[in-house]
């Protein structure tokens, strides 16, 4: 397992690199009363594709079993298709765990990707997440650096920095929103989360919450020295007195420019009143809270509903675990996420399928409740599959009844945002190892999403001007919408 990783950044400053992503949004303390602006959006095509205004990426950090989920092998043998048996769903010829019975009455409007070929030389985390959140084959160095590869500046941007990118800038609102947290613990900070190449000023906000307060978020980047209160932060002297005194905790920055900007971005959300009512989720219904399930993971989709409804182009959900030494991640042999590396089947049955299920089901549902699912995209996707034949030799073997790391095939679903529900697309081989029909890459689902959003311009410019692509040898998966 690669859960305590050690790195140092090298010389270029990488420290900066990620210190930048969040300059500014410090000490947010988010549930205030306001009305939050929508953002200006293009026009948008009638038909499937460029439909979706908004996205929200549902990571399921750990890797999630494809073969215990949506992908399941009933006539498989014994040693790879385990005890779970699929069920029925809303959805003629479409099968769910039967673990997953809320999302099975939403399976009309889910779309399936049992084909994709995730492979990376490392059949790692830090690899699955970059090749999953960027489109991106891992290069070389994470496997010359293994677990001490972390974010480069010079990665390919996170698909959420590429929409962020392209789209018209929110009125009041960041136009990339992660939350609850930054996986994984520093220093062992996942690759591809970041804009990278692209521009910090292209790097999510990040917003944090926590399982002992799940109904609270907040944006702990900087914090405000105690003499200094966000109201006082009405001019911009006094803004920049306040992040240029947090500043002498971080590496100095070698682009004054981007500073520059960091801290016009931080001046915009600190002084507008109205950007923190997307964030109050204690305004919404207790019935409504309880039905996402009043979990940090619950109530992380609850509020991504809200932020998509206030117009924000890109939100990315990473599930938060019970963390390293939880009873949950004893019982796996794991971190306490999606890893089940021992005891799979009662981890998934007891714990990550129902919060997962309940959670997940609510936010389909809603936002179909709401008219908002046909421009909205989900997608939930993680770093890799898990092994299709059970038993992992760092639990026991099969005795342990754990699945390892696979990255060779795993399942992504779509919903919304133009996407035709009800169906699965492409197929894995008899035993979930490959896949068989139809394969796809992450590089094919991450144009499907930027397909979605009706960004057609994949195109942007070094440092110097220069031209480059950033998906090339992809295809949209057209026959999705």
């Amino acid at each position: 397992m690669n859960h305590h990783d050690s790195a140092c950044w090298p010389a270029m400053n990488r420290r900066a690199f990620l210190v930048a992503s969040g300059i500014g949004y410090a000490g947010l303390q988010f549930g205030k009363p306001g009305r939050a602006a929508p953002a200006v959006s293009p026009a948008r095509s009638t038909s499937g594709a460029g439909r979706a205004k908004s996205t929200i990426l549902f990571f399921l950090c750990g890797g999630a079993s494809h073969l215990d989920t949506w992908d399941m092998k009933p006539d498989a043998p014994a040693e790879y298709r385990g005890p779970f048996q699929p069920i029925a769903t809303s959805a003629p010829g479409v099968q769910l765990s039967e673990h997953l019975p809320m999302l099975a009455k939403q399976a009309h409007h889910l779309a399936l990707i049992n084909s994709v070929a995730g492979t990376v030389n490392t059949n790692d985390h830090h690899a699955g997440y970059y090749h999953n959140l960027t489109g991106h084959v891992p290069d070389v160095t994470f496997r010359t650096l293994g677990n001490n590869r972390t974010p480069f500046p010079t990665d390919w941007p996170y698909m959420g920095s590429v929409v962020a990118s392209k789209r018209p800038r929110h009125a009041t609102l960041p136009s990339l929103i992660t939350l609850p947290h930054m996986p994984s613990r520093k220093p062992y900070t996942r690759p591809g989360q970041f804009a990278a190449r692209l521009g910090i000023e292209h790097d999510p906000f990040f917003v944090q919450g926590s399982s002992e307060e799940p109904l609270e978020f907040q944006a702990p980047s900087l914090e405000l020295h105690g003499d200094v209160q966000a109201d006082r932060l009405t001019t911009r002297h006094e803004l920049l007195r306040t992040v240029n005194e947090a500043r002498r905790d971080f590496d100095r920055f070698d682009q004054v420019q981007t500073w520059t900007q960091q801290q016009e971005r931080a001046m915009s959300l600190l002084r507008s009143e109205s950007t923190t009512e997307a964030f109050d989720i204690s305004q919404e219904p207790a019935k409504l809270r309880a039905r996402y399930g009043e979990t940090v993971n619950g109530m992380s989709l609850l509020l991504a509903r809200r932020l998509v409804e206030a117009g924000v182009p890109f939100v990315t959900v990473f599930w938060l675990g019970q963390g390293v030494g939880s009873p949950l991640a004893k019982k796996c042999r794991s971190a306490g996420s999606w890893d089940t590396h021992g005891n799979n089947f009662n981890c998934l049955k007891d714990s990550l399928l129902p919060e997962f299920d309940r959670g997940y089901s609510a936010l389909i549902e809603d936002l179909h409740q709401r008219g908002l699912l046909d421009e909205t995209l989900v997608m939930v996707t993680s770093e890799m599959g898990r092994t299709p034949k059970i038993g992992d030799p760092r639990s026991g073997g099969a005795s342990g009844q754990g699945r390892d790391h696979w990255t060779h095939c795993l399942t992504d679903l779509l919903a919304g945002g133009g996407i035709q529900g009800g169906q699965t697309y492409g197929s894995s081989d008899r035993l979930g190892e490959y896949p068989a029909d139809l394969p796809v890459t992450p590089a094919d689902v991450t144009h499907t999403v930027y397909h979605a959003m009706g960004i057609n311009d994949l195109t942007a410019r070094d440092k110097v001007g220069r031209q480059y692509n950033l998906l090339e040898d992809s295809r949209p998966i057209a026959d999705l919408f």
